[in-house]
């Protein structure tokens, strides 16, 4: 992989992996449609990991009240608060896209990886989001969590292991149709990217332990590319959603999903 292919691939992951329109179909298109050599595992665990940078870094403050208030919660003698609560709920949202990430991971990756699934889910479920969007949004905050809204936002985080269907945009989806506000809805998605993403980069590196050789200027330069470009997405995407809202990734969604129809026909 040359030095192009490296920036190109890591400035996608930073921007598409917090965006609602799927970094893993941004990441596999460029094989596909212009013939680029596959990225590589250890490549793919490097962009992640700048991404799991940037998201811990841009909401350290929070992390760490949702850390300690979590560990204080342990205590039968401690009321809950809401950011104990809202911890719970991020650990409750994690485990069905954990355990289906278990199941399913290499059927998916064997099945699942073509153009026709990507253009189908990018535009299914950029339909879904333009819908939640516009008819459901409310105005509850992340105070108002429950488990049982956790757990649904967990299964259709579950979804996203789907290239095409997008983390960050199937969460919200699913967040803003339960009554929850924009800015609850992109700020919980974000947050349940840690865990997640800290899961599939481990397991991912555990794969890496078998590699004869990394080339690490390009890994190192995927990272630092990465995670940069993921900060400012989230510090923009948070300012610029509650203003415009989603209707522009939907847009987005379906001229991409249409314009992969066109190359498959094409083809």
């Amino acid at each position: 992989m040359d030095i192009i292919q490296t920036v190109w691939l890591a400035l996608i992951q930073g921007l598409s992996e917090f965006l609602p329109i799927s970094s893993s179909a941004h990441l596999i298109l460029p094989a596909q449609v212009l013939g680029w050599s596959d990225q590589g595992l250890a490549f793919d665990v490097a962009v992640h990991v700048g991404s799991l940078v940037a998201v811990i870094v841009y909401f350290r403050s929070d992390l760490r009240l949702l850390i300690s208030e979590w560990f204080t919660s342990l205590s039968p003698s401690q009321p809950s608060t809401a950011s104990s609560l809202l911890a719970w709920s991020i650990i409750v949202a994690t485990v069905p896209a954990a355990l289906a990430g278990l199941l399913f991971v290499d059927f998916i990756e064997a099945n699942l990886r073509s153009i026709l699934v990507i253009a189908t889910t990018t535009i299914l479920f950029g339909l879904l989001l333009g819908w939640a969007d516009q008819r459901y949004r409310g105005s509850k905050t992340l105070d108002q969590l429950t488990w049982k809204t956790a757990l649904i936002v967990g299964f259709a985080q579950a979804l996203a292991l789907i290239p095409g269907t997008s983390r960050s945009g199937i969460t919200m989806t699913a967040v803003l149709a339960l009554g929850f506000d924009r800015t609850s809805a992109a700020r919980f998605s974000f947050l349940m990217a840690v865990p997640i993403i800290a899961l599939s980069g481990g397991y991912k590196g555990l794969q890496l332990l078998g590699e004869e050789s990394v080339a690490w200027f390009e890994i190192l330069l995927g990272t630092a590319l990465s995670g940069i470009t993921a900060y400012l997405c989230i510090h923009s995407f948070l300012r610029f959603v509650e203003r415009v809202g989603m209707m522009p990734f939907v847009i987005y969604r379906l001229l991409l999903g249409a314009g992969l129809i066109f190359i498959l026909w094409t083809q």
